[in-house]
Formats: structure tokens, C-alpha cells, sequence
């Protein structure tokens, strides 16, 4: 991983929580949470319209969602790699720039139509996203006091439910609202010929999508972002050889828990529309249940903003604790009840899920000191864990979509678990103080 885990040193906070010299670059930063966000749920509203495009079962369905995380398994640790050779700012705007080509992608991928081209488009947009990830999630950590790190990781994950909030609206209307099968009800029968009208639809989208992230890399080649001093991660490189990751209890079980976090976070987002559709529960279109997606998301977005005020006056652990036990009431509510109420309670497992992400990750890196960069590619590699939603659509089909949801009860009770015990830092490590020269 390139570069040690610096401290704040001698500079002073500011109230966000990040060093005061670098609140722009962190403002910058949170442009590519958003963007990320807002990619990775238009798949929500992707995913009912392929079902139809390409006549999928739910297997077929959350194998797409599967592929798009796989990305993260298989890119990860080389973008830890190329962060090294290249440093951040480079590393990031390739990112941005793999990404914009996925989206272009989805061009042909509509034209054919052709279900394989779409998985291939999706799978190179996640990897220009897990490089970014992996440059993100620790630079933001380590750019402040460590002892509000997950406060400052809270904040600016809020950004990004910030795109999620709204990509289900700009999918819902550039996507569902202009098809066949996102206007007329759950089991309707879809021509050859409307499926591939509705197919082209996703063409506008992706396009507009791909000239944002041009955009963006070119603000950012533009722009002077903190990085490291050579001298000080040649020395940091020389102190990890004779570290060791596994005696740290808080990342061991952390990775586990980003991987199982993920798989209810997905899970959820990914059946939802096709939940809220049922005659027994929401019984509307799928255009009108991505409006109440857009719920989903905005409590996670509510939730992060007002979790990164909480976490700087109650212990991060303690936070998530409370937010685990929330979420896994809101579950077993969507797994046992009908009609609204169900669906009320899978719209409020989002408030539930708002801090987990953040603040597990910034758990999982306390007190690793130089083996920080190390331990975060692990916590953003077990971002793959989402490529097991698969396995809750493989329960969907076989025993109903509404049991599926027992399997996400299960992953809110592992988080709440690693938030009582997991967490707790074993041999913790001082954090490294280094300059931060402009690039």
C-alpha cells in the first residue's frame, strides 16, 4: 500500500474534524463519494429493468449485482499497488477515467442488447470504484486527529448517501419512467419488441454519467492534494516488515464484518424495488417504488450526517451497537410483516445501515499505525462480500423473496457483535506523524 497512516501532527482540527489546511482537498474528496454512491445505486433501479430486458429469475438478477462486487475482490489490491508507483492524485483520476469508460460501455451493451456486454461494462465501472476506494477511505481517516476519525469518515460518507438519495430518482425517471416494464405492474407481459425498446433506454444515463466523471478528473488533475514525503514512506515501508496485521483484533474481525455488512446493504437495495412491487406488500410499478428507494437511501444519508455529530461525543463502538440492534429490528419487521408495515420496516433498515460502513472501516484501522494502508486494502477487498447478495437471490427463488430477508437479520447480528466485542483494539500502534507537501 503506498504511504504510512499520518496524524493530524501539529495542526489544528477543525470542527468537521479534518486538519484545517486540507478541508478543500477533503471537500474535493467528497465529490467522489457522492459520485460512487450515486453509480452503484442506479443499479438498484438497473436491476428490476434488466430483470425484464433479459427475462432474468432472481439468481440471474443478483448475479449482475454479484459481478459488480467481484470487481472489488479482484481489483483492490492491485489499485494498493498502483497507488504506490503513481501516488493518489494519479491514482484517483485514472480511477475516475476507468470508470467513465465502464459507462460508456453501456452503450453498445443497450444497442445489442446483450446481457454479457452489460456485465463486463459494470464490472470495469467497479473497478475504477474500488480504486478510488481504496485511495479514499484512509486518506480521509488519517488526514485528522485520530481520535475523530470516525466522526470525519461518518461525514463524509454522507456525501455519498447523498448520491444514493438521488440516483434513485435520476434512474427511476431516466430509466424506468421512459419503459414498458418500470410503467405497467409486477408480471406483466413484456413483447420482444418493447423489451428491446426498453433496453436502449439506459443509453442517456450512463452517457451523462460518463461526461460527469470527465469532469471530475479533470477538476482534480487541476487541483493540489496533500500526499506523503518520499523519505517518510520509505521508512514507514521499512518499519511494516516487522509488523504483523493479524495480531490487530479489530481489523481481523473487521474485514469479516465490511464483507457481511455488505451482503445486507446490497441484499436489501437490490430486491427492494422488486419487494415494494408485490400485490401483498406495496403493490405499485416499479417506477413508483423507486420513489420510496430514494427513502431508503435518504435515511442513510440523515442517518451519517447525524451519526458524525453523535460519534464526537459517544464512543464510535457504542454508536454502532445502538444502530446494529435498530437495524436488525427493522429486519425482522420486513421478514415477518405485510402490506406497508413490511415495507416501512425495509425503508428504515436504511437509518439502521447509515453509519456501519464508516465506522466499522475506521474501527478496523485504529491503532494500526504504519500498517494502516495495509489494513485497509483488506477492509475495502471484503467490500466483495456484496457479491454474495447471489446467494439471497438464490433464497428469493427457493423460498421466497420475503424469507430471503432472514439471511440479512443474520448480518445485522454479526455487526452487532463485532460493535460489542470485535472492535475492541488489540496491541495498538501509535499513529505516524509525516508532512503533507502538495502535489
Amino acid at each position: 500500500m503506498a504511504g504510512p497512516a499520518p496524524s493530524s501532527g501539529t495542526h489544528r482540527a477543525d470542527p468537521s474534524g479534518a486538519s484545517a489546511p486540507y478541508g478543500k482537498s477533503l471537500a474535493l474528496l467528497a465529490t467522489l463519494f457522492f459520485m460512487w454512491g450515486f453509480i452503484t445505486v442506479i443499479n438498484n433501479t438497473l436491476l428490476p429493468h434488466l430483470r425484464s430486458v433479459f427475462e432474468l429469475n432472481y439468481t440471474q438478477t443478483t448475479l449482475i449485482e454479484s459481478v459488480w462486487f467481484i470487481a472489488y475482490a479482484v481489483a483492490s489490491m492491485p489499485s494498493a499497488f498502483l497507488i504506490e508507483r503513481v501516488g493518489y492524485k494519479k491514482a484517483i483520476i485514472i480511477g475516475l477515467v476507468v470508470m467513465a469508460l465502464g459507462a460508456l460501455g453501456m452503450v453498445p451493451a443497450a444497442r445489442i442488447p446483450s446481457y454479457e456486454v452489460t456485465l463486463v461494462a459494470l464490472f470495469v465501472i467497479a473497478c475504477g470504484i474500488a480504486l478510488l476506494q481504496v485511495a479514499a477511505n484512509p486518506y480521509v481517516a488519517v488526514i485528522g486527529p485520530p481520535e475523530t476519525a470516525e466522526s470525519r469518515l461518518t461525514l463524509v460518507q454522507a456525501f455519498n448517501s447523498m448520491g444514493t438519495f438521488f440516483a434513485p430518482y435520476f434512474g427511476g425517471y431516466l430509466i424506468l419512467s421512459r419503459t414498458v416494464s418500470g410503467t405497467t405492474m409486477e408480471g406483466t407481459a413484456v413483447s420482444l419488441e418493447q423489451r428491446v425498446g426498453d433496453a436502449q433506454a439506459t443509453q442517456l444515463p450512463y452517457i451523462l454519467v460518463a461526461i460527469v466523471l470527465a469532469i471530475i478528473a479533470f477538476v482534480i488533475s487541476r487541483a493540489k492534494l496533500p500526499t506523503l514525503g518520499e523519505d517518510t514512506r520509505r521508512a514507514n515501508a521499512e518499519e511494516r516488515k516487522h509488523l504483523s496485521l493479524w495480531k490487530h483484533r479489530n481489523l481481523v474481525f473487521g474485514v469479516p464484518a465490511i464483507f457481511i455488512y455488505l451482503i445486507a446493504e446490497i441484499g436489501v437495495a437490490n430486491l427492494f424495488i422488486n419487494f415494494v412491487s408485490q400485490p401483498t406488500i406495496g403493490n405499485m410499478t416499479h417506477a413508483a417504488a423507486a420513489n420510496y428507494l430514494i427513502l431508503l437511501w435518504g435515511g442513510m444519508m440523515v442517518g451519517r450526517f447525524v451519526g458524525a455529530v453523535i460519534m464526537r461525543r459517544i464512543a464510535a463502538e457504542k454508536v454502532l451497537t445502538a444502530f446494529a440492534l435498530f437495524a436488525m429490528a427493522a429486519m425482522i419487521g420486513a421478514a415477518l410483516l405485510h402490506g406497508p408495515a413490511a415495507m416501512w420496516a425495509l425503508i428504515l433498515v436504511g437509518l439502521g445501515h447509515s453509519i456501519m460502513f464508516p465506522t466499522i472501516f475506521a474501527l478496523g484501522i485504529r491503532g494500526l499505525g504504519p500498517l494502516t494502508e495495509e489494513g485497509s486494502g483488506l477492509l475495502i477487498t471484503a467490500i466483495a462480500g456484496g457479491a454474495l447478495v447471489v446467494v439471497q437471490g438464490w433464497l428469493a427463488d427457493t423460498y421466497g423473496l420475503q424469507n430471503s430477508f432472514w439471511l440479512t437479520v443474520a448480518c445485522e447480528v454479526y455487526v452487532l457483535f463485532y460493535a460489542v466485542w470485535g472492535s475492541k483494539p488489540t496491541q495498538a500502534l501509535p499513529p505516524v506523524s509525516a508532512p503533507f507537501p502538495a502535489e
